[in-house]
């Protein structure tokens, strides 16, 4: 693993591949992922590129292997996946794999167009015995009536719809048959009563059983119907109207003997579709079983190979179309690897002529590659979030591994809490070979990838827990509490101090609701609690103002140390970048600034903690006034914190204000006079530009770069950068609005640190009130009934705690610890303007199979 400190050197380095060897040569560096390709073609189409008829075919195999993996997925069989990926195919087996592939498809496709034709037939056939079981109960009829004639109908007798009268009136019944959707059966029977005037009559009868539809497979409750209609136009009617509803129409028998061929036959043909159905099922599942073996290898080898292609697709060809010429990113550390890389897919493809690189100087700022592990991933992921950093910049991700879960635990401190998210964390690491946590994609797996930052936040919850003496809002005695109760007692002193001192006796004990011990008298104060927050603290009334002030001077001294950590790193990147002038004209009056202020309040909170004492503590002053005087100059004197209090303050204020005017103009007027003396500038170093091209500040860096470095003469610099305009207008309002905002951020962002303070008082405060609603509730029950409240009292309980003060309140403090980094640490010397480094390597492809059918 490189440093975290800085991305690492990167240089542009230019491949020649010979035609017949490109092929090998990427995939040789597609297995090891040292390089970044870049596009030697943006102005040529996607469908003009050299290689797009090899994408495609690729892309035709994807299809073909997605169309396997669907059919052994439904067939529910296993597909194997391996452990290692297998090296892209050769170029002399490609032709044979496709071939391969596409006979495999066409025979599994008309297998499983056979056995759904089969399957089809069984169905109806199924369908029609049943129907035809049905139907016997509908119309039972001994023998055939025969149609006689009679000119006239006795009408008035007789109905028209008996079947006596229709034969008498020369017509012969006629029968549709067939099964009908549950949910259809009142339309359809309305509107046959609509078209057909109600000359036809309609039987109904549930299944007992649901059966499968031929054409959707779907599994529904069917209704059999018979029809008897007289007329053929009725007869055509009819027709029509099971056609739009969808019914399965199937012919009805006319004799009962018709009826019991027709049954004899449909039992035969079931039969045999049935071992027809199942030798296929059988064959097909064999074909698939064996395609399965393979599926997975081959489609890694693909997926490898369309990336080789559309990396090819970037190269550029030489004049005699012989030679592939590549440029690409490549770490310095890793040039001799890429060598390797070379000589392996040279040698593997047998050529002659070996394919060979060589460096080349550029101006173009490098992609940024900062080489992480398992570790500090989850950190940088939090840094690169802002923002991917420039060309070797300082990296704050380094720093964030203490300080991010630090400030965290600051607002989250409890022990019981803390030991709790640090056993989960720890779960998810010892676990982490698992493959089910490591392919999840929802909550469990965000809290996976993120697992050592929780272990480092739960950890150092316990820490900060033990500090502010909180485990589920409880005090831990461990040491013993400093303060003596007895001590206040009068018996225990002598008379002289009895009369100086407010001590207590049996009435005032009795008579007093709330008592206050008082640290002046001899006894009651024995020496601070060895570590962390005095346990006797939790007993007192007056234990949040205790802790107000206690956790908003923290809070202040945090932040403030924080920020000025952040400009002194801000320094590292002058000093690298070889900008020293914006050391003493940036650095330095942003340091004066912002410790001759804040720094100041810093040293009178700790002056006033070591100087002032229990007895003096009557007589100390109060900070907040005495850092409001600094600005205010009071006409009456004030007793101070120290001897020279006044002479001292009046000499920070006026750092503060000569630091002002050189941080607004120091930069800008320097730069103007280095222009003033060059004709052409610019600045190069080791063939990369150290800023943007378009920086007016590079345009005027020529001149200092040659006397702090000793470089070449001016000459030369003209030959390498071509004179640009400089713009003395704009570089002085880029520094006014940057100072601008640093002076008003030194204030904004010290109250934002602030936020230690409440969510710390929030935490805590939710949790006491947390086990005052439940736990105190549980525990004062009666012994009767305590027992058997005290179980789903502590059950609620550590649900609760679980999801409020772990969860949410958790998220909440892992949010503002982010805000704190990206906004009030990183803004001092993190730009955040750089482009991630995405090396050509197959272990970035995704081995999942496509949800896309053939």
């Amino acid at each position: 693993m490189g440093s975290l400190f800085r991305s690492e050197p990167m240089c542009l380095a230019q491949l020649f591949l010979q035609s017949g060897t490109a092929y090998e040569c990427l995939s040789a560096l597609g297995e090891k992922g040292l390089v970044q390709f870049r596009d030697l073609n943006q102005n040529v189409s996607s469908f003009q590129r050299k290689f797009v008829g090899e994408v495609k075919r690729c892309e035709e195999l994807e299809r073909i292997l997605a169309y396997l993996a669907q059919e052994i997925h439904r067939a529910d069989i296993p597909l194997p996946e391996g452990e290692t990926s297998p090296p892209a195919p050769p170029l002399k087996q490609v032709l044979e794999m496709q071939e391969q592939l596409q006979k495999l498809e066409v025979e599994l496709r008309e297998v499983t167009r056979n056995k759904e034709k089969l399957r089809k037939n069984l169905l109806e056939l199924i369908e029609y015995t049943h129907m035809l079981r049905v139907t016997r109960t509908f119309v039972r009829r001994s023998v055939e009536f025969e149609p006689t004639y009679e000119e006239f109908p006795a009408l008035d007798s007789d109905s028209l719809l008996d079947y006596s009268s229709m034969q008498r009136l020369g017509a012969k019944l006629g029968f549709v048959s067939g099964l009908i959707h549950q949910g259809k059966v009142e339309a359809f029977e309305r509107m046959l009563w609509r078209v057909c005037k109600g000359y036809t009559i309609v039987t109904y009868a549930e299944l007992d059983e649901s059966l499968e539809d031929p054409e959707t497979g779907e599994v529904i409750k069917w209704y059999v119907f018979l029809i008897s209609f007289w007329g053929e136009q009725i007869g055509h009617k009819v027709k029509k109207i099971c056609d739009c509803y969808h019914c399965h129409v199937y012919p009805y028998p006319s004799t009962a003997e018709e009826r019991r061929e027709i049954q004899e036959g449909l039992s035969t043909r079931i039969q045999d579709l049935y071992t027809v159905l199942h030798k296929t099922e059988d064959y097909l599942r064999q074909v698939l079983c064996k395609a399965a073996e393979s599926v997975y290898s081959r489609a890694v080898q693909v997926k490898k190979m369309k990336a080789i292609y559309h990396m090819l697709n970037m190269c550029s060809l030489d004049v005699t179309n012989k030679c592939l010429i590549a440029e690409v990113w490549c770490p310095e550390a890793d040039l001799q690897g890429l060598r390797r890389a070379l000589e392996d897919g040279s040698r593997e493809s047998g050529t002659t002529i070996a394919s060979f690189m060589n460096t080349i100087p550029t101006k173009e700022t490098p992609p940024t590659l900062i080489r992480t592990n398992k570790f500090t991933e989850g950190f940088q992921n939090i840094v690169d979030a802002y923002g991917v950093g420039s060309y070797r910049e300082v990296n704050p991700a380094l720093f964030s591994i203490i300080t991010f879960p630090f400030l965290f635990a600051v607002m989250f401190g409890d022990l019981g809490h803390g030991f709790v998210m640090f056993l989960f964390a720890l779960l998810l690491v010892v676990n982490e070979n698992h493959p089910r946590l490591s392919q999840s994609q929802e909550i469990l797996g965000m809290f996976f990838n993120g697992r050592y930052i929780l272990l480092l936040m739960g950890l150092f919850s316990v820490y900060t827990g033990l500090i502010y003496n909180d485990c589920f809002s409880k005090s831990v005695n461990l040491f013993g509490s400093g303060w003596n109760v007895s001590a206040m007692y009068s018996a225990g002193h002598p008379p002289a101090e009895r009369q100086r001192m407010a001590l207590w006796n049996d009435s005032v004990v009795r008579r007093s609701r709330l008592l206050q011990l008082d640290p002046s008298v001899p006894g009651v104060f024995q020496g601070p609690y060895p570590l962390g927050i005095d346990p006797i603290w939790n007993l007192a009334t007056n234990r949040l103002t205790f802790l107000n002030s206690f956790k908003m001077k923290m809070s202040v001294i945090l932040g403030i140390i924080h920020m000025t950590f952040g400009v002194v790193l801000g320094i590292f990147n002058h000093l690298h970048f070889r900008k020293k002038f914006n050391i003493y004209l940036v650095s330095v009056p942003e340091l004066l600034f912002l410790l001759c202020m804040f720094g100041y309040l810093i040293f009178m909170i700790v002056y006033k903690w070591l100087v002032y004492s229990a007895e003096t503590s009557r007589v100390a002053p109060s900070i907040l006034i005495e850092f409001i005087n600094m600005f205010l100059f009071p006409s009456t004197a004030t007793s101070g914190l120290y001897a020279g209090q006044e002479h001292v303050q009046r000499l920070l204020l006026a750092v503060t204000a000569l630091a002002v005017p050189v941080l607004f103009l120091g930069k800008p007027l320097f730069l103007l006079w280095l222009h003033n003396g060059r004709s052409c500038f610019g600045v190069s170093r080791s063939g990369y530009t150290l800023v943007r091209k378009d920086s007016e500040e590079e345009v005027s860096l020529m001149g200092s770069q040659d006397i702090e470095e000793g470089s070449s003469p001016l000459e030369d610099g003209c030959r390498e950068v071509t004179c640009e305009e400089f713009n003395f207008g704009e570089i002085l309002m880029t520094q006014v609005i940057h100072s601008i905002e640093f002076c008003l951020g030194c204030i904004s962002n010290t109250a934002s640190y602030l936020r230690l303070w409440a969510l710390s008082l929030a935490h805590a405060q939710l949790s006491d009130v947390l086990w005052a609603m439940l736990m105190r509730v549980g525990l004062r029950v009666d012994k009767t009934y305590g027992v058997l409240l005290l179980l789903p009292v502590m059950a609620l309980f550590a649900v609760l705690t679980i999801f409020i003060l772990l969860v949410m309140e958790g998220l909440s403090a892992f949010l503002h610890a982010i805000r704190l980094h990206w906004v009030e640490f990183q803004n001092k010397f993190y730009v955040g303007a750089g482009t991630k480094f995405v090396p050509f390597s197959f272990r970035r492809l995704s081995w999942k199979f496509s949800d896309d059918g053939a």
